[in-house]
């Protein structure tokens, strides 16, 4: 594991380990990078540091962190850490699971956390994407994944979307992202995804928040999409074997 990975360099830079964890899969609040290409994350940084890829919400502390402290790393360090990640095989992180109803959950630390008492609640047009297991999580144990609730229905709407185009509203997903949409070339993998991630990104792309190198080429994708298609391509995408 390279140096910047593993401990960052004082003062400015974070280690990419600590949020994105050792083995590259990430948390709801941040990207996967595992097996992802390595002009792909180092174009990332690029565009972070340009100002091309921001987030729709100014005050989203993980993205202001990547642009004030990731962007200060070297090229040779962002090349070193874009092929350690990139040699990573991603894998099954995150059980997706259609409810009704769902724990109530709060946010602390970036990401939603189930509260206590537990109680039940009906989750609405929502994803809860939460720690299966809280403590090992906030140990940044990279062997604890999540648990995504999603709507009940989602996961065929979604794959309809995703496979079809749902006649004309999008385009198919594998038309860029390749077979099984793990990737193609310099296009990144969508399959198995954090949910949250994957949303939050679409809806960027379609605010004009996110810019950069190939977004033009996802404005016709995403501009018919209500939230609600969103929510659903999200859910599917994430339930699929990385």
């Amino acid at each position: 594991m390279p140096e910047i990975v593993s401990h960052g360099r004082k003062p400015d830079v974070y280690a990419c380990g600590y949020c994105h964890l050792p083995n590259g899969q990430g948390r709801p609040e941040n990207s996967s990078l595992a097996g992802l290409p390595a002009a792909y994350i180092v174009q990332q940084l690029a565009d972070f540091k340009s100002g091309a890829r921001k987030s729709s919400d100014p005050d989203l502390k993980p993205i202001a962190y990547m642009v004030a402290n990731e962007t200060k790393a070297t090229d040779a360090e962002i090349q070193s850490a874009a092929n350690y990640f990139a040699a990573l095989k991603p894998k099954p992180w995150i059980r997706v699971v259609e409810a009704k109803f769902v724990p109530k959950t709060h946010v602390a630390g970036w990401m939603l956390v189930v509260s206590t008492p537990h109680e039940m609640e009906s989750i609405g047009d929502r994803i809860i994407e939460t720690p299966e297991n809280l403590e090992r999580t906030e140990l940044r144990d990279d062997t604890s994944g999540f648990i995504a609730y999603v709507p009940p229905g989602s996961l065929k709407r979604g794959r309809n979307l995703v496979t079809t185009g749902a006649n004309g509203k999008t385009i198919v997903c594998s038309t860029c992202h390749g077979p099984n949409l793990k990737g193609l070339k310099n296009v990144p993998s969508i399959a198995g995804r954090s949910p949250s991630y994957i949303v939050r990104q679409l809806y960027d792309m379609q605010s004009g928040a996110r810019a950069g190198v190939n977004i033009q080429q996802m404005r016709p994708v995403v501009a018919n999409l209500s939230l609600y298609d969103i929510i659903d391509i999200a859910a599917y995408t994430s339930s699929l074997e990385p």
